[in-house]
């Protein structure tokens, strides 16, 4: 690992406050509503030029912290990720009660400024979401469900859970994108497969306790009640209005998850070992950036390659690698998802490091083809 010897002191207060960035979001979304006009996409505008610049400024954090810091010297960083969910029920809905309750704003700007509440349910909530879904106390857990449903994407616990964690680089994860799959096909993709991937894989849960899948023990009915609820609040502050709004921000959310997704993982795969069976996760099967700002914002979600490798390690501890263990992206996430909108760029910035990560660690494969398709390849000569 990159740094090794470099074990910084993160259970201080002031180690803890630069994840506090994305805080920085709750005033520039009620700015945004109280302006309206142009100042409507001032989140999407600050979190693709004013973070990208200043994370492109301070450039790469590579020290790693000490993995066995104890629980309870993380309490800063677990009080940020539970203190996110009123943060954002206050911005979504608290913004939708403004919006309904004045009229200096027209409905383009309405829409325009909840698309931009994307940012803050999406790359924000989501990113949070996360972190609590992979925690064993089941109120970290409750909280992670809160922020999903709060996008309409509940589902999203049972897919990262049950199904991408297990088949990350394989055919089976609807998530992985392939090479040389623009960004434009795989939203589509994604949207069509991960919710059916992520149903049967409770349903087999539940077959293997001899259940059937409509057990009340099927998080779905939960993930269904939650999103019921927040869409029926919506239309209670605002009416039909309030509902397509909050849609309107769902779906941007959804969007930027899934661009997510789709940096984290491009190109790269697994080996296949015949019979459908996988090598083992390794750091170098997800794309990694030591890119400090971003991941100030992102709750450590760059280290992606230590996530995947642990992912029962909170964002604090997470480790990043160097491109001898895990291979690296030239940006933070927010230039790469605004590449990733350009698919010929997308394509000449990253199907050369898919080839050279593939030269690197897989040397002896010669056919790529069946990777490619997202096919069970034959298994490669040894």
């Amino acid at each position: 690992m990159t740094d090794a010897t470099t074990s910084p002191d993160i259970s201080r207060f002031s180690a803890a406050l630069p994840f506090a960035l994305s805080l920085l979001l709750l005033p520039l979304a009620a700015w945004s509503a109280y302006m309206g006009g142009w100042w409507v996409l001032t989140l999407p505008a600050a979190t693709l030029w004013f973070f990208s610049l200043i994370d492109w400024a301070a450039g790469l954090n590579t020290a790693n912290p000490d993995t066995e810091t104890a629980e309870e010297e993380l309490f800063w960083y677990r009080a940020l990720t539970a203190v996110w969910v009123p943060i954002q029920a206050v911005i979504i809905f608290g913004t939708l009660w403004y919006v309904s309750h004045t009229d200096h704003l027209s409905l383009f700007e309405k829409w325009a400024l909840f698309a931009g509440i994307g940012v803050p349910s999406g790359t924000i909530g989501i990113v949070y979401a996360h972190e609590l879904m992979h925690q064993k106390p089941a109120w970290e857990r409750w909280l992670g469900d809160l922020l999903m449903c709060m996008v309409l994407y509940g589902h999203f616990r049972s897919e990262h859970l049950r199904v991408h964690h297990l088949w990350v680089g394989t055919p089976r994860d609807a998530v992985t994108a392939r090479y040389g799959e623009g960004f434009h096909r795989f939203f589509p993709r994604v949207l069509r497969e991960a919710p059916v991937s992520a149903f049967r894989a409770e349903q087999a849960m539940l077959a293997r306790r001899k259940l059937p899948w409509w057990h009340r023990s099927n998080p779905f009915w939960r993930y269904a009640a939650l999103q019921a609820a927040f869409l029926a609040l919506a239309m209670l502050i605002a009416g039909w209005e309030g509902l397509f709004l909050f849609c309107t921000q769902a779906f941007y959310a959804i969007w930027q998850l899934e661009l997510t997704n789709y940096v984290e993982h491009y190109g790269l795969t697994r080996r296949h070992l015949g019979e459908g069976r996988y090598e083992h996760q390794m750091p170098h099967h997800s794309w990694n950036a030591a890119h400090r700002v971003s991941n100030w914002l992102l709750i450590n979600l760059q280290r992606h390659s230590d996530h995947h490798y642990k992912p029962d390690r909170r964002f604090p501890l997470l480790q990043t690698y160097d491109e001898t263990e895990a291979p690296q992206l030239p940006y933070g996430y927010t230039i790469m998802g605004a590449i990733a909108m350009y698919p010929r760029l997308w394509k000449r910035v990253m199907n050369p490091r898919v080839r050279a990560w593939r030269q690197r660690f897989y040397p002896d494969i010669e056919d790529w083809r069946p990777y490619n398709k997202g096919l069970n390849p034959k298994p490669a000569r040894a």
